[in-house]
């Protein structure tokens, strides 16, 4: 383990926030950092840092057709193009094989490692044998209630638990009565929590439905049937941008007068708040924690900076976009950056 990264998490915290820097970068579409994403970049403001080359690993639970992760991918690699890194991407939702990705970073010899913790308990052998190797390992997206259980050194992301109970708290303030939210990934932490904390807080009834995300006309007609099976049921509450979206033609198909509330965005959902098919959507913006993990690791590397200190994440939502504000949001989620 980085002795340097141990004596660090005991002095004060000090924060070194580059979310300012995120926000004058656009998205790029290299599968790797370096000249190609640099390029691609378009209205990128900064330069390119003259530090020594770096190698740096994303490994997520990214699923075959989830448009979000084109989304945190894109934010990794505006920061790669500006800290001259490299970046390995790699991704797979099984947890087992997401641990043995980041095994296969560590045996690159890669210079950190930025993980999502869908499910924290297979990433923990994996994780101690980083941190062995005297590779910093981050968090981000998912694992905000277990990223220090597992030693890492920064997060960034949402508290799942909190986007759930504003979801819930607006859902009593649209009058609704009867929801259901819809698990694409059982086992998931993250979407576990989202759903916990819409109970938590919604006056009505909820309840969940599990779905397989892999197979999206499996996911419609799972939905459609428990539409038509409940006619009471009057909000469907996803929990990412392309199940609200079927869930809307879902809701076509039985005839259901439901409405659809989502967690997080893409460039259809936005134009979907827009025409009122969706009411609206909670927003942890996703280019930011790619862009600020990778960022922080070559912060870390060059400065010996952490961000929240090593105590706590930094958070990146909640926040709604719904008919008031998503005019101005739909400019970028057009360049795949929200």
């Amino acid at each position: 383990m980085d002795r340097s990264y141990s004596r660090s998490r005991r002095l004060a915290p000090a924060v070194a926030v580059a979310a300012a820097a995120a926000l004058t970068l656009a998205g790029c579409s290299s599968s790797s950092g370096g000249k190609e994403a640099e390029e691609s970049a378009q209205g990128a403001s900064a330069g390119k840092a003259d530090t020594p080359r770096m190698k740096v690993a994303l490994v997520t639970h990214q699923a075959a057709g989830d448009t979000f992760w084109d989304i945190v991918r894109k934010g990794a690699e505006a920061a790669a193009a500006k800290d001259n890194v490299e970046l390995i991407y790699s991704n797979d939702p099984n947890a087992g094989t997401q641990a043995n990705l980041v095994q296969n970073a560590i045996d690159q010899k890669v210079d950190g490692i930025a993980i999502t913790l869908a499910k924290p308990d297979a990433m923990k052998d994996v994780v101690s044998k980083a941190k062995a190797a005297g590779i910093p390992v981050v968090g981000l997206n998912s694992g905000v209630s277990d990223w220090q259980k597992l030693g890492l050194m920064e997060f960034f992301g949402q508290d799942e638990n909190v986007a759930g109970e504003a979801l819930g708290k607006r859902l009593n303030e649209a009058g609704a009565k009867k929801a259901v939210c819809v698990v694409q990934e059982q086992g998931n932490i993250g979407l576990e929590q989202r759903c916990a904390g819409v109970k938590k807080t919604f006056e009505g009834d909820v309840e969940n439905l599990n779905v397989n995300g892999t197979d999206m006309p499996s996911v419609k007609s799972t939905i459609t049937a428990k539409l038509k099976q409940d006619s009471d049921l009057d909000y469907v509450v996803t929990l990412g941008a392309p199940f609200a979206l079927t869930a809307a033609q879902s809701i076509g198909d039985a005839g259901s007068k439901a409405k659809v509330a989502t967690f997080d965005l893409n460039k259809q959902l936005t134009g979907a708040i827009s025409d009122g098919s969706i009411e609206f959507a909670v927003d942890q913006q996703p280019y930011l924690q790619g862009y600020l993990a990778i960022d922080s690791l070559w912060l870390y590397k060059n400065n010996g900076n952490y961000m929240g200190g090593g105590e706590q994440p930094v958070l990146t939502g909640p926040a709604f976009v719904d008919k008031t504000n998503v005019e101005t949001i739909e400019k970028y989620a057009a360049k795949g950056t929200r």
